[in-house]
């Protein structure tokens, strides 16, 4: 099994409903975003490159990667950053991580890791999201986990259920039959920095 995930650049329209679906459910601190909707265009958010009439402009949800060569679990020196054998998904233990951030400066894709460097705080005094989420500490790293707590019982990631354009695919990359798998298949996609050799499970539909 192989989880991965298409996102269809034609059908985001930036709203960032993915951004915050994933902060509640998973309880994320103020001041940090596991997933972010980035444009591709001006120097600013939601803003085009070009000169009127000829503008263009294209949003793109960046979250971890879960790559299959995961270049994070290279050089963690304690494992408390590993794949799962039984899904391919890179997640983190919190109570393993020392805060030495190697895998902040080994993973190619800036700004899709986060380190708590003090307690984590929060909009409102009481945990919301998902009960089963594990709780934020001071002096770890953390990041997307493809919602692996709600992918054990059959459900989809957060990011998913609120995404107003479904833009989004999931599922097992090793199944033929999967729609994820024949997205990847069927439609022209491309993968972030390929060069680098990681094998990202995260397919940007064009």
């Amino acid at each position: 099994m192989h989880y991965g995930m298409a996102i269809d650049l034609k059908r985001c329209i930036g709203c960032h409903t993915c951004a915050m679906a994933c902060k509640a459910a998973n309880n994320i601190p103020e001041g940090v975003w596991w997933n972010r909707v980035l444009t591709d265009g001006g120097e600013t958010m939601d803003t085009p490159k070009g000169e009127y009439p000829n503008l263009s402009m294209q949003f793109m949800a960046v979250s971890c990667q879960h790559c299959e060569n995961p270049a994070c679990v290279k050089v963690c020196p304690v494992g408390a950053t590993y794949k799962d054998p039984e899904t391919g998904v890179v997640r983190q233990d919190y109570d393993k991580c020392i805060g030495c951030r190697m895998c902040m400066a080994a993973c190619p894709y800036t700004g899709v890791r986060s380190f708590n460097w003090e307690e984590p705080k929060y909009a409102v005094d009481e945990a919301f999201g998902d009960a089963d989420v594990p709780r934020h500490q001071k002096h770890v790293v953390e990041k997307c986990t493809f919602c692996y707590r709600r992918i054990a019982k059959g459900d989809d990631p957060a990011c998913m259920e609120l995404c107003p354009g479904r833009a989004r695919t999931w599922g097992d990359l090793d199944d033929p039959s999967s729609e994820v798998a024949k997205l990847v298949r069927e439609r022209e996609h491309m993968q972030l920095l390929p060069e680098r050799g990681t094998k990202p499970s995260v397919y940007y539909l064009l």
